[in-house]
């Protein structure tokens, strides 16, 4: 079967070679990188992930076995992102103020929800923390990463394990397909998250939209989008420390 491009993108070595394979898939890779960023600071380089991904598109290309059930681009999707975060995790670009933050937003969130058996909101955890909402965003903003990564790497199909890809998978926090411990426990949370959370949720990892789209979406702006994604996420922190720790 052809794409519309006219490439075999059911045989592992058909006659592409690695240059055609970067032409035709590049677009992908730029894709997962641009999305990935949103979500780091400002010191972290494009055109790094890029590169990181470009290589695992290669090695999605050299490995890739049509016969496991799932379509190139999905391997190679998985492929790609995989690589990128391992980048990002080579570098370590995250300051122990950044991960002390982190953990001190995640702790207030916790102790505010079990204080008051409730969602709370960003406001309520900044005044409980005696700082400012900018502050505050600016705190979630930059402590994100460190933690989000691990978790998409838990939700990602097993990368340790991509030859025995046998279906299309979705990376992404709602394709919680295995029985027991973390991922079921995420499932949970991310289902008991205020609505307009785990909208931004479904829509940034499912559908794959970038800030800007899920602003228009929403009808706010992108900068306010990046805040509800970042609760979101520190949300999750707190309600699963308890299984990290």
């Amino acid at each position: 079967m052809q794409t519309k491009n006219g490439y075999n993108t059911y045989s592992k070595k058909a006659t592409l070679s690695i240059d055609a394979i970067v032409e035709q898939y590049g677009y992908l890779v730029k894709k997962i990188a641009y999305h990935l960023l949103a979500r780091l600071p400002d010191s972290v380089d494009v055109d790094d992930l890029i590169q990181a991904g470009m290589m695992g598109l290669i090695e999605a290309y050299k490995r890739f076995e049509s016969t496991k059930g799932a379509s190139f681009e999905t391997y190679a999707g998985i492929r790609i992102r995989g690589s990128i975060m391992d980048e990002v995790r080579k570098t370590d670009w995250a300051p122990r103020s950044v991960r002390r933050n982190g953990r001190a937003v995640a702790n207030a969130i916790k102790e505010l929800e079990a204080k008051l058996g409730r969602e709370v909101s960003d406001m309520e955890v900044a005044s409980h923390m005696n700082i400012s909402m900018d502050e505050y965003h600016e705190m979630i903003h930059s402590s994100m990463s460190t933690q989000l990564f691990s978790y998409e790497e838990m939700l990602d199909s097993d990368t340790n394990n991509l030859d025995s890809i046998e279906s299309e998978v979705e990376n992404a926090p709602y394709s919680l397909v295995e029985e027991g411990g973390f991922q079921n426990q995420l499932a949970k949370e991310i289902d008991d998250l205020p609505e307009r959370e785990k909208l931004v949720l479904s829509l940034y990892y499912n559908e794959e939209l970038n800030l800007k789209e899920i602003g228009a979406v929403l009808g706010v702006s992108e900068s306010r989008v990046s805040q509800i994604h970042s609760q979101a996420a520190m949300r999750l922190r707190a309600r699963l420390s308890d299984w990290r720790d």
